[in-house]
């Protein structure tokens, strides 16, 4: 078995476990652009001590490139824990991120999540550079 064969996909929009990308379809190359990577964006994805999403990672595939880029992992580590049991805490990480990153080649952006129930998921979006 490979790491591939339990990587889940499907459209955000129907599916609470896929990251949405939101990121421009065009940059200048070396030009600083934010990316927000959220999950739940159309149907809501729990954020409970029994249910949660527990880190986002984002890659760069440079077109033509042999390997992916690593941007950046993103850990969601509250969940309303508390010793006065689930869901009872004072603190709860939203599964959202925003962040910024430049390119110089054009290539997709790779958002995958970890939800601790369902496993894996991951999605796309392609960069172009004028």
């Amino acid at each position: 078995m490979k790491l591939a064969d339990v990587i889940k996909q499907a459209d955000w929009k129907t599916e609470k476990h896929i990251p949405a990308i939101e990121a421009p379809a065009q940059v200048k190359a070396g030009e600083l652009f934010d990316v927000t990577v959220t999950l739940g964006k159309e149907i809501a994805h729990p954020n409970t001590t029994e249910h949660h999403i527990r880190w986002i990672e984002v890659y760069f595939m440079p077109d033509g490139g042999k390997f992916p880029f690593h941007v950046g992992r993103f850990e969601f580590t509250a969940h309303g824990e508390s010793t006065d049991g689930p869901n009872m805490g004072p603190v709860y990480t939203h599964h959202k991120v925003t962040f910024g990153m430049k390119v110089t080649k054009p290539g997709t952006i790779i958002a995958m999540s970890l939800c601790n129930i369902h496993g894996l998921w991951d999605n796309s979006a392609a960069v172009a550079v004028a």
